[in-house]
C-alpha cells in the first residue's frame, strides 16, 4: 500500500505549508494513511462516498478539517467534506464573527 501525500491547491506537501512538525502531528493518526490519494481527489462530479467513509470513523477529522480550512484548501476532501461543504462552513464562520462583532 502507498503513503498518502495529500497537497494543497499549488502541489505543495503540507509539510512544507506554513507550519511545523506540531502542526502536522495529527496526520500521524489518519486513517487515510497509506490509502491512495486519488480517492481524495475524484474528479468534478464523481462520487465522494468512498472519501467520506474513509473519513466517517477518523479520530483526527477535526484536525484535518481546520486544516483545509486555515490553509485555504480548494480541493479534495479533507475532514470528511468537499471543496463545496468547507466553502459553506468558512461562510458559516464569516457570518457568526460578523454577528459577534456587531454585538460587541
Amino acid at each position: 500500500m502507498r503513503e498518502i501525500v495529500r497537497t494543497d491547491s499549488l502541489g505543495a506537501r503540507p509539510a512544507d505549508a506554513n507550519g511545523g512538525p506540531e502542526e502536522r502531528r495529527w496526520q500521524e493518526q489518519a486513517n487515510c494513511l497509506g490509502v491512495d490519494p486519488d480517492l481524495f481527489f475524484p474528479e468534478r462530479g464523481a462520487s465522494t462516498k468512498e472519501a467520506k467513509a474513509v473519513c466517517r470513523g477518523c479520530e483526527v477529522r477535526a484536525e484535518c478539517l481546520e486544516y483545509a480550512l486555515t490553509h485555504g484548501e480548494k480541493f479534495g476532501i479533507w475532514g470528511g467534506l468537499s471543496e463545496r461543504e468547507r466553502r459553506r462552513v468558512r461562510r458559516q464562520r464569516a457570518l457568526e464573527r460578523q454577528r459577534r462583532a456587531l454585538t460587541a
